[in-house]
């Protein structure tokens, strides 16, 4: 109940974050999207980032005390500028209305080229954030840039039910390429909606599962969607 709260407190007109599409997905799309239990691996390396200028996306713990997710999930919505860090926080174990955990941020790093009023370009839309202190919960190795055809998953709480850990438990990778900058982008047909910008493109990595990129955007009503590969990023 303090938890729950807290919560309440901290955003009190919960917004969304752009660009990633509006409810309303195909029947296809909201098939395959399903609630997975955030106390189980690799579930339990996900925490929801929220800010007190409105916006909430999905990241994931790569540290006890770092966080990826997507930069544009950073932006203030009424001015276009980066939130403050100290006006970010991060949810562990969140789950309909309660969490296991709470951290401030202590530091943000946007991807290299990233421009706030644009929300863009995707190939540096993502986010380093650092923890005033560490979350529980496992966290996840990075993988190595995967080929198309390799199974995925995707997770994030998303716009339609915000308050539970929904995944595409069942999709892969499309392909692979640069940006124009040379940034690695992932293509995939995971489900998702707005809300798991932020969340990791997971793969198999021996007998568990791997960060292969950090989802940025999502075809509107349909399955697919884009990742910034972690292959190239500078994430120390």
């Amino acid at each position: 109940m303090r938890h729950a709260l807290f919560l309440a407190l901290l955003v009190p007109a919960m917004a969304t974050a752009q660009p990633l599409p509006r409810p309303g997905l195909d029947p296809a799309a909201e098939e395959a999207r399903h609630a997975v239990d955030i106390r189980q691996p690799p579930w339990s390396s996900l925490v929801r980032v929220q800010t007190e200028a409105g916006t909430r996306c999905t990241g994931v713990l790569i540290a006890p005390d770092r966080v990826l997710t997507a930069a544009h999930c950073l932006v203030a919505p009424q001015t276009g500028n980066p939130v403050l860090a100290s006006r970010t926080h991060v949810l562990a174990g969140y789950d309909r209305g309660d969490f296991q955990a709470h951290a401030r941020v202590r530091a943000i790093r946007l991807g290299p080229g990233f421009d706030p009023a644009a929300r863009g370009p995707i190939g540096a839309d993502w986010a380093l954030l650092r923890l005033a202190a560490p979350l529980p919960g496992p966290v996840l190795p990075r993988a190595a840039l995967p080929m198309a055809a390799t199974p995925a998953m995707l997770a994030g709480w998303q716009q339609d039910r915000a308050h539970a850990l929904l995944a595409d438990t069942a999709c892969q990778v499309e392909g692979r390429f640069r940006d124009p900058g040379l940034r690695w982008l992932i293509r995939h047909n995971c489900a998702a909606t707005r809300g798991s910008s932020g969340g990791p493109l997971l793969v198999r990595q021996g007998d568990g599962w791997a960060i292969a990129g950090i989802a940025a955007g999502a075809q509107r009503q349909a399955r697919g969607g884009l990742a910034v590969a972690l292959e190239g990023l500078d994430l120390d």
